[in-house]
């Protein structure tokens, strides 16, 4: 019996040959990271998509459009609060299906998961384009949010359980660079729809339908760019010169066992650390979605040095504020992405647990402090104490993945962290509707703007140490959990996992897979200049704070 040639897709394609620079995997990774990043900045489509029938004011819809009304309209715009179901969708979606599809994207490997994501996120913007050509709100709910949030699911974890087994040496360090590039995505892609709204808007359009489409194209060439790129080691591979550690030396957390992703669910280290990555995500999502707010009714006019509280500012002094508002968020989204890479590789040197207990005490401390620093009107302490909790926050989505690579092994790690990625998809409703519904009815009870914030900080708090108290109970796992001998076996084979490369290898014994050291400098500027130039642009608004 004859078995059909695998496709160029398929995982036996990709496995690497002799020679294979493990360097070139991380800037794949990061082409898709950065593109599906920018689900982080579509609040910049907003405003515009507010006014898009309008043009210069909204034409607002009658009481009688509802919700649902306002999916079929086409004869008044659509509210802000309406688009921004669009936002909790991404990251509903990107948990469900991680944990949905993350089994099968072990076994299919991460170059076919990477262009099912390439189709599905790109693919959603046009769709969304559209929508937004016909004024058809539910298109865009089915393209970017429903669509687009498959894709943003595949995309995130196509590399994790691949740059694990290239980095066994550095694991922390490899999936943070990765996730770096999600936290960075909307640095590069929020200046860059502003810039192409700019140049497409007119008289009579928006810009908007064009600058989906444009930026649906170059995500394509990207994230297809990307998903080419990626290669997995044969079974068994390490880093030349590098002996994994003995097992009197080996770190107890870290297992050399595998789990199966079908039993996480009945496991109750999984259960820990999920409480453990959405309490951490939960405190910090809820401050991002309210920073820029959160400072100007604080501090008020004493931003633009007027001795004014909040309610008491005119229009020009209220834009004033806002501008250099503008720059705080900004600059959180520099130490987002900043810590998701150093606190990841800080990881392989104190451990995940330690950084977990770092995260919950020192981020604990920090939103402890908050009232204090808002009270004693010390702009600069409480501006710090964020930011030291925003690098925590994205530190917490890049330790993770290593994390449970610890705890449940590497041949499944993809998937189980597909699953795990339900606690952000809570944590996404959790945070939020904490801080938000605490505002309005501290607000409600006649508080001052600037003391509406106290009882959340301290609600924070409490979430912190609930994840502490998990992250302090989590254990290594008991044997009867691992896959046995033939388990694991018969999952390397479903997983097409080849102790060779058959295609690569040459007859001769050469190194067919040698990669020349250009090529591996230009794959990281590929990546690496786009971030730059998004860091350069957060950078000038984040200016505006300190001028």
């Amino acid at each position: 019996m004859t078995t059909a040639s695998p496709g160029w897709l398929d995982k036996e394609r990709i496995i690497a040959g002799p020679g294979f620079n493990r360097w070139l995997v991380p800037p794949a990774a990061l082409a898709i990271h950065l593109c599906i990043g920018m689900a982080y900045g579509f609040s910049v489509f907003w405003l515009p998509l507010s006014r898009a029938l309008g043009i210069k004011e909204a034409i607002k819809c009658g009481p009688e459009v509802g919700f649902f009304g306002q999916l079929f309209t086409t004869s008044c715009d659509w509210q802000i609060s309406t688009l921004g179901w669009m936002y909790t969708l991404f990251f509903v979606l990107l948990g469900s299906s991680a944990a949905i599809w993350g089994g099968w994207l072990e076994r299919a490997g991460p170059r076919k998961a990477g262009v099912v994501a390439a189709l599905c996120w790109c693919g959603g913007m046009l769709i969304s384009a559209l929508g937004v050509y016909t004024h058809q709100f539910w298109m865009m709910i089915l393209g970017s949010g429903v669509i687009g949030g498959i894709g943003l699911g595949l995309g995130y974890i196509s590399p994790v359980s691949t740059l694990i087994k290239w980095f066994p040496d550095r694991r922390g360090m490899a999936t943070g660079m990765a996730i770096m590039g999600f936290g960075g995505g909307a640095m590069i892609g929020s200046p860059l729809a502003a810039d192409l709204m700019k140049y497409f808007a007119s008289p009579t359009d928006v810009g908007v339908m064009q600058t989906f489409v444009v930026m649906a194209l170059i995500y394509f060439v990207f994230m297809m760019a990307g998903a080419l790129g990626y290669r997995v080691p044969e079974t068994g591979w390490m880093p030349k010169g590098w002996v994994a550690p003995s097992g009197q030396s080996t770190n107890i957390m870290i297992t050399k066992h595998h789990v199966h992703v079908k039993k996480v669910w009945g496991i109750p280290q999984f259960w820990l650390i999920w409480m453990v990555l959405c309490m951490n995500v939960s405190a910090g999502i809820g401050v991002i979605g309210m920073a820029s707010p959160m400072l100007q009714e604080v501090f008020g006019g004493s931003l633009i040095g007027v001795a004014k509280k909040f309610g008491e500012l005119d229009k020009t002094q209220l834009a004033a504020i806002a501008s250099v508002a503008a720059g705080f968020t900004a600059l959180l989204s520099l130490f987002n992405i900043g810590g998701r890479f150093f606190w990841a590789s800080l990881s392989d040197k104190l451990g995940r647990k330690l950084t977990y207990i770092v995260f919950f005490v020192l981020g604990g401390a920090m939103y402890f402090s908050v009232p204090g620093s808002a009270a004693a009107g010390s702009t600069v302490l409480f501006v710090a104490a964020f930011c030291v909790i925003l690098s925590m926050y994205g530190g917490g989505f890049a330790t993770v993945p290593a994390y449970l690579a610890d705890i449940f092994g590497t041949q499944m790690v993809g998937a189980i962290h597909g699953r795990l990625l339900t606690a952000w998809a809570t944590a996404g409703v959790l945070g939020p509707v904490v801080v938000n519904y605490m505002r309005e009815y501290q607000l409600g009870l006649g508080i001052p703007r600037e003391q509406v914030y106290n009882q959340t900080m301290y609600i924070l708090v409490g979430m912190l140490v609930i994840g502490l108290i998990c992250n302090l109970l989590v254990r290594p796992l008991n044997d009867k959990w691992f896959m046995n001998a033939q388990e694991l076996a018969e999952e390397k084979r479903l997983a097409h996992d080849k102790a060779v490369s058959n295609e690569l290898h040459r007859a001769d014994g050469g190194t067919a897979d040698t990669v020349p050291t250009f090529v591996v400098v230009l794959a990281w500027m590929a990546v690496g200049l786009p971030l730059c130039w998004g860091i350069y642009r957060t950078t000038l608004s984040v200016a505006k704070f300190f001028a």
